[in-house]
């Protein structure tokens, strides 16, 4: 996870227009860099958080959910940068619910500032399209840096992208140790597992003891009828 907060004058905010600064996900990866250095010109200051999946996972364990952790780190960037209004975009957390979400971001702070909490607020403000941007090009960096100390071309990291998943199930496969960069308590984690094991493939014993936790096909037929109500 990054999320990053950029400050702004107002006078300043017509000068991101002029750009063409935008949604992070409506631009090419070189426009999204070529951008970031203009508004690290423009703004008066930029703070990013890099919240590695073995942090997030350890929130997890602790029964803290995603949405709640990214109040935690919107709420510390608040803190920590000078201004009395603050636009957020509130699509990124699990249910969308903008209330909720700026709640939740008042809840882990102390500082009595204006919040606009909004859901697609990148498409509304520059402002949230420069933080947008400037996450997005850290995340980018992050990948690779990853991708080159796992020596795998994983793609984007998404469960939309076939080499992210062909990358979890060669860890399933062949890492002998469970891995501290891959979010564990992600859904895609188990399905691929349970995928492999329905396969009848041979994986690691971590990943039977910690993602499936002792599954068997006994279990799963004793489910199955459990369920489903079989006719008279």
């Amino acid at each position: 996870m990054v999320i990053a907060g950029v400050v702004i004058e107002k006078r300043d905010e017509k000068k991101l227009k002029v750009l063409g600064v935008k949604d992070s996900k409506a631009l090419s990866p070189k426009k999204r860099e070529e951008l970031a250095k203009e508004i690290e010109d423009i703004a008066k200051n930029i703070v990013v958080f890099r919240v590695p999946a073995c942090k997030i996972f350890s929130y997890s364990k602790e029964r803290i959910k995603l949405d709640e952790l990214e109040a935690i780190k919107v709420a510390q960037l608040i803190e920590l940068l000078d201004a009395k209004k603050f636009y957020i975009d509130s699509l990124g957390n699990v249910d969308s619910k903008p209330g909720r979400f700026e709640k939740l971001i008042r809840k882990n702070m102390d500082k009595k500032v204006e919040l606009i909490v909004e859901n697609k607020a990148d498409e509304r403000y520059p402002v949230v399209s420069a933080a947008s941007i400037i996450a997005k090009v850290e995340r980018d960096k992050a990948i690779e840096e990853l991708k080159r100390k796992v020596k795998f071309n994983f793609g984007v990291g998404y469960s939309h992208d076939a080499r992210t998943i062909e990358f979890l199930e060669k860890v399933f496969l062949e890492y002998e140790k469970k891995p501290s960069f891959i979010r564990w308590h992600w859904d895609t984690v188990e399905h691929i597992a349970e995928k492999l094991w329905r396969e009848g493939k041979k994986m690691q014993p971590w990943v039977k003891a910690e993602i499936l936790k002792g599954k068997s096909w006994q279990k799963r037929i004793k489910d199955f009828f459990k369920k489903k109500k079989l006719c008279d």
